[in-house]
């Protein structure tokens, strides 16, 4: 399993192309046959990692150089905070009124463009660099601050609180539910969300290439009831997203992951929160253009 993320192409917690707990046909906890293999560990050769070799059960490392949540929620922090405020640079340097509106959505294009290659780039590579990430997260930011303020001068002034509550919401109902269990990630769920996130991208390049041919919004998947429609499958797929990041990370602080792996919990993490926050964005808009 190569990625969770609407990239499509960011490298998770595993090796040799397998899930992190899953690289048997069923592990236990998913539901599977108590008494079939279990799961190995991906990161046997990490000198920090630990694991049971009588029962093949995975232990939580106690040694340092190993992942922990804290060294996640400490980069997330920072991936975040820079998203953030490469975003209110943007809000407050390249107003979108009449007289700047166009050499400010060009900015907001280029930084998108940038921010894309960065992410590709560091999704192709084995171990992350954090000079990518950040550079990715403030690139974003410039992109969403423009699009945000856009959005407050010219659809609704309080779109982006809204959204803001909205993707933080989503991110605490899936989290309460991935710890309780309502959410089961497995290989099926992560099949199904794959398959449905690459049919809900194709849909989306379809419309745009139809957009650019003959104007307007292509084949109405941005706006009216389509619009909301997808707007909500697209908030949905961005939850499952965050379940499939959870159980990486979850799996990365089970089996020892090297610390350096934390980096990549919270690209992951960033990008689908930003995957979110956009999709919210633009829900909030269409209904606020309805009324």
């Amino acid at each position: 399993m190569r990625s969770s993320n609407p990239v499509f192409s960011r490298r998770g917690f595993s090796r040799d192309n397998g899930y992190a707990g899953f690289n048997t046909a069923q592990s236990p906890q998913a539901g599977g046959n108590p008494y079939a293999q279990a799961p190995t560990n991906p990161y046997a050769t990490n000198p920090y990692a630990q694991q049971d070799t009588q029962q093949g059960a995975p232990q939580a490392p106690a040694r340092s150089g190993v992942m922990t949540i804290d060294d996640v929620v400490s980069r997330t922090a920072i991936t975040l905070g820079t998203v953030v405020a490469g975003a209110v640079v943007a809000w407050l340097a390249l107003p979108v009124d009449a007289a700047n509106i166009g050499k400010s959505y060009g900015i907001a294009i280029g930084a998108a463009l940038i921010a894309f290659v960065l992410a590709m780039v560091q999704s192709f590579k084995r171990t992350p660099v954090p000079a990518l990430i950040i550079g990715y997260a403030a690139f974003e930011g410039v992109f969403l601050g423009v699009i945000s303020s856009a959005v407050t001068t010219h659809v609704s002034a309080g779109a982006v609180p809204q959204a803001v509550l909205g993707t933080m919401a989503v991110f605490a109902g899936v989290l309460i539910a991935y710890k309780t269990r309502l959410i089961r990630v497995n290989r099926r769920f992560t099949g199904f969300v794959m398959a449905a996130a690459i049919g809900f991208m194709l849909l989306m390049l379809v419309n745009l290439l139809f957009s650019a041919i003959g104007g307007g919004d292509g084949l109405g998947f941005r706006s009216g009831g389509l619009g909301i429609l997808f707007g909500i499958i697209g908030i949905l797929l961005g939850a499952c997203f965050l379940a499939l990041d959870f159980k990486q990370v979850e799996d990365g602080i089970t089996y020892g992951a090297p610390r350096e792996e934390s980096w990549l919990a919270a690209f992951g993490l960033t990008m689908t929160l930003v995957w979110i926050y956009l999709e919210a964005l633009r829900l909030i808009s269409i209904l606020s253009g309805n009324d």
